[in-house]
C-alpha cells in the first residue's frame, strides 16, 4: 500500500506532474504514490475516489488544490491545512433560514481530516461548494452560518470518501484569492498553484 495524491484539476498540480514525467491521464501510478485527477466538483470527486478506493488500497490520501479564503489573515499563495470540511448546501431552506442536514435528522455534514501530519502550515476550517461564493449578499449569509477560513469545490468529498473506507486523509490547499465579489484581477492562481507545487516536490511524505 502506498499514498494517493488526489486534486481536481491537472493545472493545480501541472509542476509536480512534470516533475516526475508523469503522462496526461487521470491515474498516475509510480513506485511511491499514484496521482488521480477526479474532475471539478464533489460529485466528480465522490465518483472517481468510490470507483478507485474500491479496487485499490492505500496508506493515506493527500487532497491538494487551490481555495478561496474568507479570512483575509492568510495572505496569497500560503498553504494550508484543512481540519475540518463542511458540504455548506446540504440542508434546507426555511423561509430565510438555513436547516442543516444534521437538524434535519438525514446525515452529517462536517468531515475531518485523519492524518496524524500537519507539516508545520497553518490549520484551518473549510466549506464545500457547488457554487464558489462571488456575492456579497450571500458571502455575508455564508459567514454567519459557518464559522469557517477557505472555500473549495471538493475538499470534504474527499474527506467523505476516506472516512467510508477508513483511509488517513488529509487536505492541503494553497489560497488563490479572498472570497469577495467576483473579481478576477484579484486573483492569485498562479503564486498559489507554484506555492503548492513548490511543497509537493520538495516534500517527504
Amino acid at each position: 500500500m502506498k499514498l494517493l495524491i488526489v486534486a481536481a484539476t491537472r493545472a493545480e498540480i501541472a509542476p509536480f506532474l512534470s516533475h516526475f514525467n508523469l503522462p496526461d491521464q487521470p491515474l498516475m501510478e509510480t513506485i511511491d504514490f499514484d496521482v488521480l485527477i477526479t474532475g471539478v466538483g464533489m460529485v466528480a470527486t465522490a465518483f472517481a475516489l468510490g470507483q478507485h478506493l474500491d479496487k485499490n488500497k492505500y496508506d493515506r490520501v493527500l487532497n491538494v488544490g487551490i481555495a478561496g479564503s474568507f479570512d483575509r489573515n492568510i495572505p496569497l499563495g500560503e498553504l494550508v491545512n484543512v481540519s475540518a470540511d463542511t458540504f455548506a448546501e446540504l440542508g434546507a431552506e426555511d423561509h430565510e433560514s438555513f436547516i442543516g442536514i444534521e437538524d434535519l435528522g438525514f446525515g452529517k455534514s462536517t468531515y475531518q481530516s485523519t492524518g496524524n501530519k500537519n507539516y508545520g502550515l497553518k490549520t484551518v476550517t473549510a466549506i464545500t461548494v457547488n457554487k464558489v461564493h462571488g456575492n456579497a449578499h450571500s458571502i455575508a449569509k455564508t459567514q454567519k452560518l459557518f464559522a469557517v477560513q477557505t472555500e473549495s469545490m471538493e475538499g470534504a468529498a474527499v474527506f467523505y470518501a476516506c472516512s467510508i473506507q477508513n483511509i488517513p486523509c488529509i487536505q492541503i490547499r494553497a489560497i488563490s484569492n479572498y472570497v469577495e465579489p467576483r473579481n478576477r484581477s484579484n486573483w492569485e492562481i498562479g503564486l498559489a498553484i507554484k506555492h503548492l507545487n513548490d511543497w509537493l516536490v520538495n516534500k517527504e511524505f
